[in-house]
């Protein structure tokens, strides 16, 4: 028989594929200008610590580290990861488990929680890969609506009542795609209403470090009591996406079942890399790098804004306080993804907002990262839209 007649799992049947994974295929042409990933810079991994502290850890624990090692986790990265995410997070936590990516915490918390047709809230519009995660494990993707403040506190309740969702996924700072920061005044009623109404809240806060501007704001899980809020965070965005360690924060009953459910998806996280970030940390060399990669992303960051103020009458963008992302609303009749040839054509790429609205549509919208590109790229990058867009219009 034909290999054509295979049946793959019906849990693929809606799934495509990355979308920004797609466009990266289309990019890998010399001299192009992306502003189509999350990457952090090139010269914002620190190479030459990581490999000094690889050395080191080899050197004085390295038949431990080349062995497995626990699925909980490197035991001396769970003792400094818990003093660092307690930090970060504001309040003292039951548990920690470091994942491989704040990818696998979300599903890890999605094979823990989700059956076939549960209801899970989602912000409209959200991280894609995290959507596309949700939709393997067959949940229903319910989108509550934001303003420039974050999701609505009256629109997330009323979606709970009427849909009894298992979870909410929410990005409270500096969202990912929008760049938008949840409000201080809706951190704590989320909580209340987790608590209330008996759901679970995937906080995932990979880019609060990335703060250029403003306050630092307390996180949903401070303000929770019942342990319904699970901290989702992340090493990639300040140290290193390839060395691919992240955690998860939270009450110990659920992180119980993520790590049963770890057990049979990677056994855990590479002990090497776990080693390098627990180094990393107790040598507190994450508060310097953290201020001289933000020094720098400001000014990228700044420079794409100046250079959006001259797009097309119409055009609307967010203008976060830090993280990687602008969220540009165009023209209404302007498609940026049929547009997106064009641009890649022209050796510039983005993508299209669509993407990352659970419904679809908004197809006049799309989302702009900064960090991957010098100034000088940002605005020879950002000349080729604004003529794309106009031509558009015309």
């Amino acid at each position: 028989m034909e290999l054509d007649a295979i049946r793959f799992a019906r849990r693929f049947d809606t799934i495509s594929g990355s979308a920004i994974r797609e466009i990266f295929k289309m990019i890998a042409k010399p001299g192009m200008i992306s502003f189509a990933g999350g990457n952090p810079a090139l010269s914002a991994l620190p190479d030459k610590q990581v490999a000094e502290i690889a050395q080191e850890v080899l050197a004085k624990d390295g038949k431990a580290i080349l062995q497995y090692g626990a699925t909980e986790g490197y035991a001396p990265l769970l003792e400094s990861l818990k003093a660092y995410a307690q930090q970060q997070i504001g309040c003292e936590i039951p548990a920690v488990l470091p994942v491989t990516g704040s990818t696998q915490a979300m599903d890890l918390l999605c094979k823990a929680l989700i059956d076939p047709g549960d209801r899970i809230l989602v912000e409209d519009p959200s991280f894609l890969g995290n959507l596309q995660c949700m939709r393997l494990y067959q949940a229903e993707l319910v989108p509550v609506e934001s303003d420039e403040n974050g999701l609505m506190i009256d629109k997330l309740e009323e979606a709970i009542i009427k849909y009894r969702p298992k979870l909410l996924y929410t990005i409270p700072t500096f969202q990912n795609p929008t760049g938008k920061t949840l409000a201080a005044d809706r951190r704590k009623p989320i909580a209340e209403l987790a608590a209330k109404y008996g759901m679970v809240v995937a906080e995932d806060d990979p880019y609060r470090d990335l703060r250029y501007s403003g306050t630092p704001l307390p996180s949903i899980k401070s303000y929770d009591k019942e342990g319904w809020v699970v901290f989702l965070g992340s090493f990639s965005k300040i140290i290193s996406p390839g060395l691919r360690v992240g955690y998860m924060a939270g009450d110990s009953r659920i992180l119980r079942k993520c790590t049963i459910g770890k057990q049979s998806s990677d056994v855990h996280t590479a002990n090497l890399n776990q080693a390098i970030v627990d180094q990393y940390l107790r040598k507190n060399l994450l508060p310097g790098h953290i201020k001289a990669i933000c020094a720098s992303y400001q000014q990228q960051l700044k420079a794409m804004l100046g250079d959006l103020a001259g797009f097309p009458t119409g055009t609307r963008y967010t203008r976060p306080e830090g993280g990687l992302f602008i969220w540009v609303e165009l023209p209404e009749g302007i498609d940026s993804k049929a547009l997106l040839d064009q641009a890649v054509e022209r050796r510039v790429a983005y993508v299209p907002g669509t993407h990352f609205f659970a419904g679809g549509g908004h197809e006049n919208t799309l989302r702009l990262n900064f960090s991957n590109s010098t100034v000088e790229q940002i605005h020879e990058g950002m000349a080729v839209l604004k003529d794309i867009f106009e031509k558009a219009i015309k």
